[in-house]
Protein backbone atom coordinates (compact mmCIF):
# COMPACT_ATOMS: atom_id res chain seq x y z
CA UNK A 1 0.00 0.00 0.00
CA UNK A 2 1.29 3.63 -0.85
CA UNK A 3 0.40 6.82 0.43
CA UNK A 4 -1.24 7.07 4.22
CA UNK A 5 -3.20 4.26 5.73
CA UNK A 6 -6.75 4.06 5.23
CA UNK A 7 -8.59 4.95 8.66
CA UNK A 8 -12.35 4.46 9.11
CA UNK A 9 -14.23 4.83 12.32
CA UNK A 10 -17.71 4.71 13.95
CA UNK A 11 -19.36 4.66 16.94
CA UNK A 12 -21.71 1.61 18.02
CA UNK A 13 -23.65 2.45 20.91
CA UNK A 14 -23.59 -1.58 22.04
CA UNK A 15 -19.68 -1.89 21.59
CA UNK A 16 -18.32 1.97 21.84
CA UNK A 17 -16.03 3.77 20.10
CA UNK A 18 -14.46 1.31 17.29
CA UNK A 19 -11.24 3.07 15.05
CA UNK A 20 -8.72 0.90 12.55
CA UNK A 21 -6.33 1.21 10.21
CA UNK A 22 -4.54 -0.91 7.75
CA UNK A 23 -0.21 0.01 7.57
CA UNK A 24 1.89 -1.51 4.70
CA UNK A 25 5.46 -1.19 7.48
CA UNK A 26 6.39 1.62 5.12
CA UNK A 27 8.16 4.30 6.74
CA UNK A 28 5.97 6.71 8.65
CA UNK A 29 3.24 3.90 9.78
CA UNK A 30 4.23 3.67 13.27
CA UNK A 31 4.12 7.57 13.68
CA UNK A 32 0.27 7.16 11.78
CA UNK A 33 -0.67 4.15 13.94
CA UNK A 34 0.23 6.30 16.79
CA UNK A 35 -1.46 9.63 15.34
CA UNK A 36 -4.44 6.68 15.58
CA UNK A 37 -4.53 6.07 18.96
CA UNK A 38 -4.34 9.64 19.95
CA UNK A 39 -7.17 10.52 17.90
CA UNK A 40 -8.99 6.74 19.54
CA UNK A 41 -8.74 8.83 23.10
CA UNK A 42 -9.58 12.42 21.90
CA UNK A 43 -12.88 11.03 20.74
CA UNK A 44 -13.28 9.01 23.91
CA UNK A 45 -12.82 11.88 25.89
CA UNK A 46 -15.14 14.13 23.37
CA UNK A 47 -18.14 11.39 23.90
CA UNK A 48 -17.89 10.99 27.67
CA UNK A 49 -16.90 14.74 28.33
CA UNK A 50 -13.89 13.77 30.65
CA UNK A 51 -10.15 13.36 29.77
CA UNK A 52 -8.91 9.17 29.70
CA UNK A 53 -6.44 9.00 32.83
CA UNK A 54 -3.33 10.38 32.16
CA UNK A 55 -1.85 6.76 32.00
CA UNK A 56 -3.82 5.35 29.25
CA UNK A 57 -2.89 8.41 27.39
CA UNK A 58 0.84 7.83 27.71
CA UNK A 59 0.57 4.13 27.47
CA UNK A 60 -1.82 3.54 24.48
CA UNK A 61 0.32 5.50 22.09
CA UNK A 62 3.36 3.24 23.25
CA UNK A 63 1.01 -0.16 23.41
CA UNK A 64 0.30 0.76 19.86
CA UNK A 65 3.67 1.29 18.63
CA UNK A 66 5.47 -1.34 19.98
CA UNK A 67 2.55 -3.82 18.15
CA UNK A 68 2.73 -2.34 15.12
CA UNK A 69 6.41 -2.33 15.47
CA UNK A 70 6.77 -5.96 16.02
CA UNK A 71 4.19 -6.29 12.96
CA UNK A 72 6.29 -4.55 10.58
CA UNK A 73 10.01 -5.72 11.85
CA UNK A 74 8.72 -9.52 11.84
CA UNK A 75 5.99 -10.11 9.53
CA UNK A 76 6.12 -9.63 5.34
CA UNK A 77 3.46 -7.83 4.16
CA UNK A 78 0.40 -5.31 5.66
CA UNK A 79 -1.07 -5.03 8.97
CA UNK A 80 -4.29 -3.91 10.48
CA UNK A 81 -4.66 -2.12 13.54
CA UNK A 82 -8.17 -2.04 15.62
CA UNK A 83 -8.86 -0.21 18.78
CA UNK A 84 -12.27 -0.47 20.67
CA UNK A 85 -13.53 0.79 23.86
CA UNK A 86 -14.97 -2.15 25.73
CA UNK A 87 -16.05 0.68 28.60
CA UNK A 88 -13.59 -0.65 31.28
CA UNK A 89 -10.31 -1.19 28.69
CA UNK A 90 -9.52 -0.49 25.50
CA UNK A 91 -9.49 -3.43 23.53
CA UNK A 92 -5.92 -3.52 21.24
CA UNK A 93 -5.69 -5.71 18.33
CA UNK A 94 -2.90 -5.71 15.58
CA UNK A 95 -2.96 -8.80 12.78
CA UNK A 96 0.12 -9.33 10.51
CA UNK A 97 0.60 -11.82 7.80
CA UNK A 98 3.25 -13.87 9.96
CA UNK A 99 2.37 -17.10 11.33
CA UNK A 100 5.18 -16.74 14.24
CA UNK A 101 3.90 -16.13 17.36
CA UNK A 102 5.74 -13.67 19.65
CA UNK A 103 7.13 -14.03 22.96
CA UNK A 104 8.16 -11.85 26.20
CA UNK A 105 11.92 -12.40 26.66
CA UNK A 106 13.10 -13.00 29.79
CA UNK A 107 14.41 -9.54 31.31
CA UNK A 108 17.81 -8.51 30.86
CA UNK A 109 19.10 -5.01 30.95
CA UNK A 110 22.01 -6.03 29.12
CA UNK A 111 19.71 -6.83 25.73
CA UNK A 112 19.68 -4.55 23.03
CA UNK A 113 16.05 -4.65 21.69
CA UNK A 114 13.41 -7.34 22.10
CA UNK A 115 11.76 -5.52 24.68
CA UNK A 116 8.14 -5.41 23.17
CA UNK A 117 6.02 -7.64 23.91
CA UNK A 118 7.71 -7.39 27.45
CA UNK A 119 6.99 -4.08 27.38
CA UNK A 120 3.64 -4.54 26.22
CA UNK A 121 2.83 -7.68 28.61
CA UNK A 122 3.34 -5.29 31.90
CA UNK A 123 1.76 -2.25 30.59
CA UNK A 124 -1.87 -3.95 29.88
CA UNK A 125 -3.77 -7.33 30.91
CA UNK A 126 -4.92 -10.27 29.21
CA UNK A 127 -2.16 -10.33 26.49
CA UNK A 128 -3.56 -13.06 23.76
CA UNK A 129 -1.33 -14.27 20.50
CA UNK A 130 -3.19 -16.15 18.10
CA UNK A 131 -2.90 -17.69 14.56
CA UNK A 132 -5.23 -16.30 12.06
CA UNK A 133 -6.11 -16.38 8.40
CA UNK A 134 -3.42 -15.21 6.51
CA UNK A 135 -1.10 -14.50 9.92
CA UNK A 136 -1.55 -14.31 13.67
CA UNK A 137 -3.43 -11.78 16.18
CA UNK A 138 -2.02 -10.29 19.20
CA UNK A 139 -4.89 -8.70 21.07
CA UNK A 140 -4.49 -7.01 24.54
CA UNK A 141 -6.26 -5.12 26.91
CA UNK A 142 -5.40 -1.67 28.58
CA UNK A 143 -7.31 -1.14 31.42
CA UNK A 144 -9.10 2.65 31.81
CA UNK A 145 -9.39 2.42 35.50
Amino acid sequence: MTGPPVTRSRTAPASGLHMYANYSGEPGSIASARDLARDFLARLERRDGAPVPERVAHTLPLVVSELVTNAGRHAPGPCLLDLRDLGHAIEITVWDTSCVLPHAFRTDPHRIGGHGMEIVARLCSDVRVERAAGGKRVRTLLDLA
